[in-house]
Order: C-alpha cells, then structure tokens, then sequence
C-alpha cells in the first residue's frame, strides 16, 4: 500500500511540475503576489495580535506596501533617466580615449588592425538605446506601435500583482492549513516540522538577503555620490543588486565604478576612493549586515547561487530566475532531511548480521 502511494505522490509531483511549466506565461502575477503576501504576512499577524481584524489588518499591510512601492518608483524612475542620459555624455569620451589610447596600444602588441572593432558603428548603436531607455514615454509609444496586445497583456499582468496580493494576504494562515491537511496525518507533524524549516530559510533569503541588498545598494550610492561621481545611483543599483551572488556585487561594481571616474575625472585619486568605497561596503556586509539580517540559515553556496539563477533563467525565463533561489533554499532543506533518513536507515551489514547471531538461541 506504501508503494502506491508513493506512485501516486510522484505522479501528482512530476504532472504539477509540468503544469507549471507550461503556463509559465502567466505565473508572473501570481508568483509576485505570493512573495509580496508571504513577505506581508507577518505585519498583518503582527496588527493581528494588538486587536484588529484580519481583514483591517490585510488593508493596513496592502495600503502601506502600495504608498512604499508608489514612492520608491516615483523617486527611482526619473533619477535613472538622468543617470542614463549622463551614460550618452560618457560615451564620445569613451570611444574617444580608445581611438587615441586603448587601439594603438593594441595595435602595437597584437598586431589587431583598428577597423575590425567598428567603433562608430558600436557608438551609434549603444547611443540609439540608451535614449530610447531614458524615454519612458517613448519605449510605452514604440511597445505600442509594435504590439498593443502584447502591452495589454503585460498591463493585465501588473494589475493583477495588487489583487492575487490582497486575497493572498487574506486567507494565508487558511491556506495554509489547508495545504498541510492535502497530507494523510500520519505525515502532518514530519510535514508541519519541514514547512517550519523551510520558512525559516525562505525568511532569511526573501527577507533578510533583499534587505542586505537594498543596504548595500544605498551604501555604495551614497558613498560614490560623495566621491563625486555622476553614475553613483546606477553603479550603486547595479552592485547592490549583484549582491545577491557574494562578491559579485563588489566586483561589478568596482570595475564600472573606476571606469566610470576614470572617464569623469582622468586620475587615479578619485579612483582609490572609489575602491574604498565598495571596500568599506564588502566588510560592513561580511561583519554587520549579514550576519544581523540573513544569519547562517540559507547555506547556499555562492557556485550553488549562480548555477540556481542561471538555470532557472533557462528554464523558465524571468519567472525562472524570481522563483530560482527560494525553489533552491527549499530543495536543499528537503535533501538535507533525505541525507539524514538516508544515514539513520543505513546500517552496516555486519552490524546486521551480528544482530542476527544474537538473536539465535545458544544450544
């Protein structure tokens, strides 16, 4: 009878898994929603237990996560555009500095000629881009023109994120029951004890790794503004949020950061400090912010992390890579658990065999 179900519980595993694959398409909503509702859940238990209802409790939590993203992206949008209408000012000196400096020394130690890089053409195609970017209007205009369905359908998307959201947050501690009585009983209390783990490590990863994000990205922001530098807020954005692999963060940043001052400034003072800048945030995230935010419970390691990402991009796309890390956090709670009914299951044959001998009356 235990075979059978075992069957059955793979079937049902591999058809859900083939599901979700196939309507990968349209899970962005509601995998967005659950984060944002699983990342909520805790403030509405919290008003929950000062007296409120749960349904005041939910509006409370989904209003204020609706004023924090409303901010966050009116305070965000326009300062990119400048910072990628800056980028086009760098460009001609960049192109510059490698027509008189970079080729020449290339062409003397490598023999390379200067006409196989094609550098008007490379400019005039990154500068087409970059203020097509900084043109939210115009990028909207051209989705338009090009596919209207296609902007409707990515519009339906985003409006349903708020509302998957609201109902999530609604009945998450019912679905959660529910989900756990999908169980026979018999398997409740070992499946209850797995959920518990996995929330915990789910929480340092979805909590406590986007905090350290967001940290380090205002850290680096803040301090390459005070060194001077026009692309602070991309660089820091873009190395705060590499962080989410160790040391990736601090690598890319520190490359675009002492490229872009060395094309701002032309000499290396400005660039040390730019160094000591991303230094300074590598010991505060190794000393202080890590282990206070995130702690020791995720135990991804970095290669682990990479391969995650990439994989899930592959096989699923922006979904895959949203839902990469917390599927992999979860996979290795479960084959840890496996390791360890694997070892307490296997005894050595001789032990057996010696338990045999003694259960043997003595003639």
């Amino acid at each position: 009878m235990g075979s059978v179900q075992q069957r059955i519980i793979a079937v049902a595993l591999v058809a859900i898994v083939v599901f979700l694959y196939l309507l990968q398409p349209i899970l962005m909503p509601f995998l967005a929603g659950m984060l944002l509702a699983y990342m909520g859940d805790p403030f509405a238990d919290w008003l929950e237990d000062k007296g409120l209802s749960r349904r005041f409790s939910v509006v409370v939590v989904f209003l204020s996560l609706t004023l924090f993203f409303v901010l966050f992206l009116l305070f965000l949008i326009p300062l990119l555009g400048k910072q990628l209408a800056l980028i086009q000012e760098f460009i001609p000196v960049a192109v510059h500095w490698l027509r008189a400096t970079a080729i020449p020394l290339l062409e003397q130690y490598t023999g390379v000629e200067a006409g196989v890089f094609e550098l008007d053409a490379i400019q005039k195609a990154i500068t087409g881009h970059l203020r097509q970017a900084s043109s939210i209007a115009g990028v909207i205009l051209k989705e338009v023109g090009q596919s209207g369905m296609a902007l409707i359908s990515a519009a339906v998307n985003i409006g349903l994120i708020p509302v998957v959201t609201f109902y999530l947050l609604l009945d998450w501690d019912h679905l959660k029951l529910k989900v756990l009585r999908l169980f026979p009983r018999r398997y409740q209390a070992k499946t209850e004890a797995l959920a518990m783990e996995c929330d915990e490590v789910l929480g340092a990863f979805i909590k406590g790794q986007l905090l350290v994000m967001l940290c380090l990205s205002v850290i680096y922001a803040t301090g390459l503004w005070l060194v001077g530098l026009k692309l602070a807020l991309l660089v820091g954005l873009i190395a705060g949020l590499a962080s989410i692999v160790p040391y990736l963060g601090a690598i890319i940043g520190i490359g675009a950061g002492l490229l872009a001052g060395w094309f701002q400034f032309g000499d290396w003072v400005p660039l040390v400090w730019i160094a000591l800048v991303f230094g300074v945030g590598q010991l505060l995230e190794s000393f202080a912010l890590t282990p206070l935010l995130v702690g020791d419970k995720i135990g991804l390691h970095p290669v682990t992390v990479i391969f995650a990402i990439m994989a899930g991009g592959q096989l699923a796309g922006f979904v895959g890579v949203l839902i990469a890390l917390p599927v992999a956090a979860v996979v290795m709670v479960l084959l840890r658990h496996l390791h360890d009914y694997y070892k307490d299951n296997d005894e050595p044959e001789s032990m057996q065999a010696d338990d045999g001998d003694e259960a043997q009356p003595a003639e």
